[in-house]
C-alpha cells in the first residue's frame, strides 16, 4: 500500500492538559515511595534493612510478568468504555487499597504483610500506569507534538511529585512531624484523595480512539517473537532498566545521604528535594522541545551526560550548606525530568511502526516491556543499593553513629551507581533510526490505511503478511 501524505491530527490542547493532569496520583506515590515510604519502614517503624530490600524485592520478582500478560488482553479489549479507559477505571480501586496498607501501617509489621501489600500496590500501579502509558500514545501521534505532550505531562506530573515532597516541609513549619515519623500517613492520605478524581476527570473529558485492526493472517508467537527480538526494542528496555535503576538508587539513599553524610535536617533535605523535583516544571517542557527540534534519541543523550557531570559535583560544597547546593540539585533535576518522557515518547514512536508492519494495536505490550524493565531496575535499585550499605556497616536507625569511614564509603556507592547506570542509557541510544522523517513516513501509511478501514469505499486492502 502506497503513503499518501495525510497528517495525523493535532490534539486538542485542552485535552492533552486534562489528561497530562490525571498522572497527578503516580507522580505523587514514585516520589513518596522511593524517597519516603522506604526509609520510613527502616527508620520509624523498625523493619530491618534487609527485611525491606527483600521484601521489595520478592514483589518485583512476582510481579514481573503481570505487565506483560495484562498488555496482551488491555490490546485485544474493547468495550463501551473504550481499550485503555476501562483498564484506568478498574484499576484504581486496587491501587487506592495497596496505598491504604503500606501508608498506614503501624510498627509490628514484618516480611508477609510487606509481600502481600506491597504486591497489591504493584498489581493496581501497573493497570493503572500501562492503560495511561498506552492510551496516551493512541492520543497524540505526530512525532513533534508528542514529544511536547510528553514533556507537558512529565512538567505537570511534577505538581503531583510536589505534594508528596511539600508534606514534611509544611509538617515541620507546623511543629509536626520533626522525625518524619508523620509525614507518609499524611502523604498517603492526599494520594487516596487525589487518585478517584484524576481518574473520574480524565475518563469522563478524554475521548478514546480505537484504531480498527487490519485484516492480518491469525496472530501467533511468531508475531510476538518478531516484537521481542527487535533492536529498537532492546536499546529501549536497556535504557529504560538504566534510567530507573540510576535515579532509583539515589532515591533510596536520598534521605541518608543527605541527613548522615552531609548535615542537613529532615526538613532541608526534603527542601533540596523539592528544588531539585521543581527543575522539572522548567526541564520537562524545555528537554520536549529539545526532542521536537533536534531529536528525541539527542536530547536524551545530552540529558543524561549532563546529569551524570552534575552528580559528579554534589560533595563539592560545604556540609549543611543549602545555598550552595541548590543549584547542583537544579541542574540534575532539570536533566532527569527528560529520561521518562523521552523514553516513552520514542516507545510510541515505535509502537505507529509495529502497528503498520502487523496490523495490530501493541501500544501496551510494547509499553509492558520499559514496565517489565522498570520492575527490575527498581528491585535492583534497592537490592544492590541497601545491600551495599549493610556491607560498609551504614546504621539507618534515627539518631545512630556512623564513623567517617563509613560516611566516606557511603559517597561512593551514593554516587557511583546513578552515574553509572544513567550513562549507560544514555549510550544506547547511538546511532538510532527512527527519527523524524522516518516516522512522519509510517504515520502517513497508518493514516492512509486507518482512513479505508473507517470508509471500505475509499479502496480494497489485502492482508498484511
Amino acid at each position: 500500500m502506497s503513503a499518501t501524505p495525510v497528517q495525523p491530527p493535532r490534539a486538542p490542547v485542552g485535552t492533552l492538559l486534562i489528561f497530562a493532569l490525571g498522572g497527578l496520583p503516580t507522580s505523587a506515590l514514585g516520589a513518596a515511595m522511593a524517597i519516603a515510604v522506604q526509609p520510613h519502614m527502616a527508620r520509624d517503624l523498625g523493619v530491618s534493612l534487609t527485611t525491606v530490600a527483600a521484601a521489595f524485592s520478592i514483589v518485583r520478582l512476582l510481579d514481573l510478568w503481570v505487565d506483560p500478560v495484562m498488555a496482551l488482553v488491555m490490546d485485544r479489549t474493547r468495550t463501551p468504555l473504550g481499550r485503555y479507559r476501562a483498564w484506568l477505571v478498574g484499576g484504581a480501586p486496587i491501587l487506592m487499597l495497596g496505598v491504604y496498607q503500606l501508608f498506614m501501617a503501624k510498627k509490628g509489621i514484618g516480611l508477609p504483610f510487606l509481600i502481600v501489600w506491597l504486591f497489591v500496590y504493584a498489581l493496581g500501579s501497573s493497570i493503572t500506569v500501562l492503560s495511561r502509558q498506552a492510551w496516551s500514545a493512541t492520543l497524540v501521534t505526530r512525532y513533534g507534538q508528542r514529544s511536547l505532550f510528553y514533556g507537558l505531562m512529565a512538567s505537570l506530573g511534577v505538581i503531583g511529585t510536589l505534594v508528596a515532597l511539600a508534606t514534611p516541609v509544611v509538617l515541620a513549619k507546623l511543629g509536626h512531624g520533626q522525625s518524619g515519623a508523620s509525614d507518609v500517613p499524611t502523604m498517603g492520605w492526599i494520594i487516596l484523595g487525589m487518585i478517584p478524581v484524576c481518574v473520574l476527570l480524565v475518563s469522563l473529558l478524554v475521548p478514546e480512539r480505537v484504531a480498527i485492526d487490519a485484516p492480518t493472517e491469525r496472530v501467533g508467537l511468531r508475531d510476538y517473537w518478531q516484537i521481542v527480538k527487535r533492536p529498537e526494542l532492546l536499546r529501549l528496555f536497556v535504557s529504560s532498566f538504566s534510567l530507573t535503576l540510576g535515579p532509583g538508587w539515589m532515591s533510596n539513599l536520598y534521605l541518608f545521604f543527605f541527613i548522615a553524610a552531609r548535615g542537613f535536617t529532615n526538613a532541608q533535605a526534603y527542601l533540596l528535594l523539592l528544588v531539585y523535583v521543581v527543575s522539572g516544571v522548567i526541564g520537562a517542557p524545555l528537554i520536549g522541545w529539545a526532542g521536537a527540534r533536534f531529536s528525541k534519541h539527542r536530547t536524551m543523550i545530552a540529558a543524561t551526560i549532563g546529569y551524570s557531570i552534575g552528580l559528579c559535583t554534589v560533595l563539592l560544597p560545604p556540609r549543611g550548606d543549602v545555598i550552595a547546593t541548590l543549584p547542583l540539585m537544579m541542574w540534575c533535576g532539570f536533566m532527569a525530568t527528560g529520561f521518562e518522557l523521552t523514553t516513552s515518547a520514542m516507545m510510541a514512536d515505535l509502537g505507529d511502526q509495529v502497528r503498520l508492519e502487523q496490523g495490530k494495536e501493541r501500544m501496551a505490550l510494547l509499553f509492558a516491556t520499559t514496565g517489565l524493565s522498570a520492575k527490575l531496575a527498581s528491585a535492583g535499585a534497592v537490592a544492590m543499593s541497601y545491600w551495599l550499605l549493610s556491607k560498609i556497616g551504614f546504621v539507618a536507625t534515627t539518631g545512630a553513629h556512623n564513623s567517617p569511614a563509613v560516611l566516606s564509603a557511603f559517597n561512593v556507592v551514593f554516587l557511583s551507581g546513578p552515574i553509572f547506570f544513567v550513562t549507560l542509557g544514555g549510550l544506547c541510544f547511538l546511532g538510532w533510526k527512527l527519527d523524524a522523517g522516518r516516522h512522519a513516513l509510517i504515520r502517513a501509511q497508518l493514516e492512509a490505511r486507518d482512513a479505508m478501514l473507517d470508509n471500505p469505499a475509499l479502496g480494497e486492502l489485502s492482508p498484511l503478511n
